[in-house]
């Protein structure tokens, strides 16, 4: 009744009203729709290591802005290649040992670290942020003795685009994507299609005009069941990623990929590769 006495002008105005208000709330709340952190700074649980099946070593890494971050080191040795692994989203440490228990089995290192924010770590994700994570973990690499050469990225999602955007700039001895997206801004707009998401999104990870400027062998991994971030995505990150490169596609695989002896073996031969 009440809307059959408002005037077209005057319900075109009242939602006007509603989608900038909901869009305020989008650009204020963006962070907190954007990264989830498995285990909140205020969480009583804690990252234990449980259920890794390789010796490693808890270390912390301290980034530019002061921040500890935990990790994991695994060493064979300092001859061999490292792994530096970059989890995704709605992730930890703990709920990667499945995956690292496989890397593991390598005749390769690995270093995992967490977030800031992630994993109980203090401070607030944003892009910025994230990349000093990673440049504090690979600085941690370096005064262990270990050279950029001999470094094999390897980025999970959004991890695959923090990998991206230090891997740009330095040589590295390879790099792994899986399931990585072409940019935070195409995320949105699938996910916010009525919304200027370009305008109102503050972490952009801009991957897929950064991929150019990867001058090293390249691994990138999708399923084309993946319902979170398009396949079409990792395809578009493989076309447009300089030689030498490899893939890894599946057919009915998720997001979450499934992490089995064809995934692995196409990891070992990447790596084998690269010697």
């Amino acid at each position: 009744m009440f809307l059959k006495k408002m005037s077209l002008a005057n319900i075109f105005i009242l939602l006007f009203i509603v989608y900038l208000m909901i869009t305020l709330g989008l650009y204020i709340f963006q962070r907190k729709l954007l990264y989830y952190p498995f285990l909140s700074p205020t969480s009583n649980h804690s990252v234990t290591g449980d259920g890794l099946v390789h010796d490693f070593e808890t270390i912390n890494v301290r980034t530019k802005d002061n921040i500890d971050l935990k990790g994991w080191f695994h060493l064979k040795g300092l001859e061999k290649k490292t792994l530096l692994f970059f989890h995704g989203n709605a992730s930890n440490l703990d709920n990667r040992i499945f995956k690292l228990n496989l890397l593991g089995n390598l005749d390769i290192n690995f270093l995992i670290i967490s977030w800031r924010g992630y994993s109980g770590n203090l401070g607030k994700p944003s892009e910025l942020g994230l990349y000093k994570d990673a440049e504090g973990a690979l600085e941690w690499l370096n005064k262990k003795g270990i050279p950029n050469n001999q470094i094999i990225l390897y980025g999970e999602s959004l991890g695959a685009a923090v990998a991206i955007e230090i891997g740009q700039s330095k040589n590295f001895g390879g790099i792994i994507l899986e399931s990585p997206f072409t940019s935070m801004v195409d995320m949105g707009r699938k996910s916010y299609p009525i919304f200027p998401v370009k305008f109102l999104l503050k972490d952009k990870y801009e991957t897929k005009k950064k991929i150019k400027n990867i001058k090293f062998p390249i691994l990138v991994m999708h399923g084309k069941k993946d319902k979170l971030v398009p396949f079409y995505m990792g395809e578009e990150i493989y076309h447009l990623a300089n030689m030498p490169k490899s893939k890894y596609f599946t057919e009915q695989e998720d997001h979450m990929m499934e992490f089995d002896k064809n995934l692995v073996d196409a990891i070992s031969e990447f790596l084998k590769s690269l010697n």
